[in-house]
């Protein structure tokens, strides 16, 4: 990594530095956003940060910042500009979460009714074991 936090083999610092093409929708200096060239939906955006983390784990507490409050910008913008009858806010880390590019970024993805997304769980179902649900949360505190 050189001193501006820029991988030379990673898409998104070279797109984040200019070196490779990108339609963009919004930047600021610790952001950019673009279009993703393969659209889950019409107005499919990405946020990214211009400085290289990997994932969430290692992203400056500011870049998080600024990456949701670009997504918020997009999100409201995909409402009032393309009509759009909700937004998912989606954000992978590591390949077991669906992660293909490892340099941190947040999905802005524009709903329309009778899109072909669906949810990847069935929400509802079986409770879980309270007992199970205390020892995660323990771990998790």
């Amino acid at each position: 990594m050189c001193d501006t936090g820029h991988m030379p083999d990673c898409l998104f610092c070279r797109i984040a530095a200019g070196e490779l093409p990108s339609t963009r929708v919004h930047e600021d200096e610790r952001v950019i956003a673009i279009m993703d060239i393969f659209p889950a939906t019409r107005g499919h955006a990405l946020v990214i940060p211009r400085a290289h983390a990997v994932d969430v784990r290692d992203a400056d507490p500011d870049d998080l910042a600024a990456a949701a409050g670009a997504a918020q910008l997009l999100a409201r913008r995909a409402f009032e500009r393309l009509e759009a009858d909700g937004v998912t806010i989606m954000q992978s880390n590591g390949a077991a979460a669906w992660q293909t590019v490892f340099h941190y970024h947040v999905h802005v993805i524009p709903r329309y009714e009778g899109d072909p997304l669906v949810l990847p769980w069935t929400p509802g179902g079986e409770p879980a074991d309270a007992r199970e649900l205390e020892r995660l949360a323990a771990s998790l505190r």
